[in-house]
């Protein structure tokens, strides 16, 4: 049975993450999921959205998508970024409990001829796959078992924190040792090596705009990745996946190390596994570090 979810892609899908947004595109449909974009949606000011405008003013951007998500119909609304998550989750739970919020809110949207009620549920696209489509199903739609392949999942430091453990966020997992990673790796058919380090931060933003202040948190997850053995990393996180990949060359010149670790999607990891083409559909060539071990399966 198919069903239909309304789907924030974020900016990130736009450029640095769009090996997330098209692998996912692609995944989705075979696990029985069809994506509603929201229409006309804008950046949920993650990171940067407080500096300049405050709080109300970043939370109205959040409200503005939920309002055109909204007016497309009940479903719930579901993004693949742990940043776009933690701030429409947040705005849409805030307004939920704040009558004030929700006040000042719907006055800003009425500025635009919008308005929200408060009536949806915004979800990690992980969470839905976790508790609504089910490793089981992953598993039945595996076609070429990633066998051999050893994955550290890296989880990163927001995608479970702070929401992941409560009733909204449907109990999916646990903030201090999540499994849904692993889990999704060892569904394809490959091997999750214990990583201690899959909630570690690697800096976020700040290794964006200052990454001498965080090289070094960057350097103690690939550490670990490539004691464990691990052919990749796979992760839910685009600004992980982004930084972890990146700056890899930048470590090995400061600290005179020699990584070279592929920084995968687990959404790719799937992709391969269903037997989908692996540039078209889980779009391993827009990888930074390719990942031989995987695309020539």
């Amino acid at each position: 049975m198919t069903r239909t979810l309304t789907y924030y892609p974020g900016c990130s899908s736009q450029a640095s993450a769009l090996h997330l947004d098209r692998s996912l595109r692609a995944i989705l449909p075979v696990l029985g999921v069809e994506l509603r974009d929201i229409e006309d949606w804008n950046c949920c000011g993650a990171s940067v959205g407080h500096i300049e405008g405050g709080h109300l003013a970043n939370a109205a951007l959040s409200a503005r998508n939920l309002a055109n998500a909204r007016a497309q119909g009940p479903e719930d609304v579901i993004t693949p970024c742990a940043a776009c998550y933690l701030n429409t989750h947040y705005v849409n739970e805030s307004l939920r409990a704040d009558a004030g919020l929700k006040a000042d809110l719907n006055e800003a949207l009425g500025a635009v001829g919008k308005s929200y009620d408060g009536s949806l549920h915004v979800r990690h696209v992980c969470e839905m796959l976790a508790t609504d489509v089910g490793l089981e199903a992953i598993k039945a739609k595996v076609t070429k078992p990633l066998a051999g392949l050893k994955v550290a999942g890296y989880v990163g430091c927001q995608t479970v924190r702070p929401f992941a453990d409560t009733e909204r966020g449907n109990h999916f997992d646990r903030y201090d040792d999540p499994s849904f990673l692993d889990n999704f790796s060892r569904a394809c058919g490959a091997e999750a090596v214990p990583f201690k380090r899959k909630t570690a931060c690697c800096g976020g933003s700040i290794s964006v705009m200052s990454p001498d202040k965080t090289l070094h948190l960057i350097k103690e997850i690939l550490e670990e990745a490539k004691a464990a053995g691990a052919d990749v990393i796979s992760t839910p996180c685009p600004l992980c996946q982004t930084n972890v990949e990146m700056y890899q060359p930048m470590i090995n010149q400061k600290f005179g190390t020699d990584f070279a670790i592929p920084v995968v999607f687990y959404s790719q990891l799937m992709a391969v596994a269903f037997g989908l083409d692996p540039i078209k559909d889980a779009a391993l060539g827009m990888n930074i570090i390719k990942a031989p071990a995987l695309a020539g399966r």
